[in-house]
């Protein structure tokens, strides 16, 4: 019996909460749309989130989970910190790297191939045409360590090309297509800093790693580069493939006590390398992006307080408006709770309501988000997940409660004499 009169005075609660928003259709609206706008932003933040990280993930996987980096570091930066890159780009030149380095690293247990790397700006030119050009030089290894990196015509060069300084160029699929069209590009030359340069092979597509181009890139040999165009002897880089990614954490530490002996470091403060794994790079891309996500889902839920400010309003109106109707209900043996449901429920409909339109506008908006990113070339997907619907629902349910009860409970205290002459609490 009680369970029965539990559910009849819950569904004469929810029965009178529609009939007042129907019969308030204009009222109703309006405050549905802060919520809509509130949970549509929310939904296309973490929707372009989840597309994004998807994307650098993939991109940054593409490299195989078997491969260790060590790069350059700023002595007394973390090799993530924000002192560290903006020492790197502020041009605070790390010079201790060399190519021995490289190669001392390259002998140790477990590591299947290597290669060294450095890169610069140079202007290239062909015939009449001049290029700013980014340019990487690495040693012959790189083809066996990058496995997206590969000839679709002519040659790799050789280790004895590369070690007799020979000036020879890789093209990317983009710049071969900037420089010779549909014309031949192998056997011709191009200059360089007022060398000439033979074009021995040209790569196959491969697109952007994030918004870096493999395809504008022009490959030299390292020491060819090094010698004759830069003027310098050291790396930036060096990247090692493993035979067996199980052996990563102890390659590491083989790595980095190698690499602190070379260069007489005893504290690993004044370290000025970096030894990362993609493993590790991956759980570095999580971390940004959770704190991206956070923080935009944050901005964006400003909105939904908002909408919640303004339902609070309506709500309040309404109890104002409803003093008569709620004295009446009290009189008739309405309890508190009763008055307290009926309010409550009509705010958490209002925000659930405007959850579901939400939700469908920013699926409407990833959509549409997808469709610009693929007229510019990006391969991006904005996915609309279960978690993303859950946190819309969730937020926007939140909302309606927090901004719904203090008018409610208002609601619920007046007292049937007070009501029924129309005075205010």
């Amino acid at each position: 019996m009680l369970n029965n009169s539990f559910f009849h005075e819950l569904a004469v609660s929810i029965k009178l909460a529609f009939y007042n928003l129907r019969v308030n259709i204009g009222r109703t609206i309006l405050s549905l749309l802060g919520i809509v706008v509130g949970v549509a932003s929310v939904t296309v933040v973490l929707s372009l989130g989840a597309g994004m990280k998807a994307f650098v993930v993939e991109q940054v996987e593409s490299f195989g989970t078997n491969v260790v980096e060590i790069e350059i570091k700023v002595p007394k930066t973390g090799k993530t910190s924000t002192q560290n890159i903006g020492g790197l780009v502020g041009g605070t030149q790390i010079t201790t790297f060399k190519l021995e380095d490289a190669e001392k690293v390259g002998t140790i247990s477990g590591v299947e191939s290597w290669y060294g790397a450095t890169m610069g700006q140079q202007i290239v030119s062909y015939k009449e045409q001049n290029k700013q050009a980014l340019i990487m030089g690495v040693t012959d290894g790189v083809v066996a360590v990058d496995e997206q990196m590969k000839i679709e015509a002519g040659r790799m060069f050789s280790q004895e090309e590369a070690e007799d300084l020979k000036q020879v160029a890789i093209l990317g699929s983009d710049f071969k297509k900037d420089f010779f069209g549909e014309e031949e590009a192998l056997g011709k030359t191009i200059k360089i800093k007022g060398q000439s340069f033979k074009v021995l092979g040209i790569l196959e597509e491969r697109g952007s790693t994030g918004f870096f181009n493999f395809d504008d890139l022009l490959y030299l040999p390292l020491q060819t580069l090094q010698k004759k165009i830069m003027g310098i002897d050291y790396l930036q880089m060096s990247l090692y493939k493993l035979e067996d990614e199980k052996n990563i954490d102890l390659a590491i530490t083989e790595m980095t006590d190698i690499m602190r002996e070379r260069h007489n470091i005893e504290d690993p403060d004044d370290d000025d390398f970096a030894v990362t794994s993609i493993a590790e790079a991956l759980e570095m891309i999580e971390q940004v992006f959770w704190a991206v996500d956070t923080l935009l889902l944050a901005i964006a839920s400003v909105s939904l307080i908002v909408g919640g400010v303004g339902i609070m309003n309506v709500m309040y109106v309404a109890v104002a408006e409803r003093t008569s109707e709620i004295g009446l209900r009290k009189s008739l043996g309405a309890k508190n709770s009763d008055i307290l449901k009926q309010f409550l429920f009509e705010s958490i409909f209002l925000t659930l309501a405007g959850g579901i339109l939400g939700i469908i506008l920013g699926f409407l908006g990833a959509e549409g988000a997808g469709l610009i990113a693929a007229h510019y070339g990006l391969p991006l997907n904005f996915p609309i997940t279960f978690q993303i619907i859950a946190i819309g629902f969730g937020f926007s349910a939140g909302v309606g409660i927090l901004f719904g009860l203090r008018p409610a409970y208002k609601a619920s205290q007046l007292s049937p004499m007070e009501a029924l002459r129309g005075n205010k609490s």
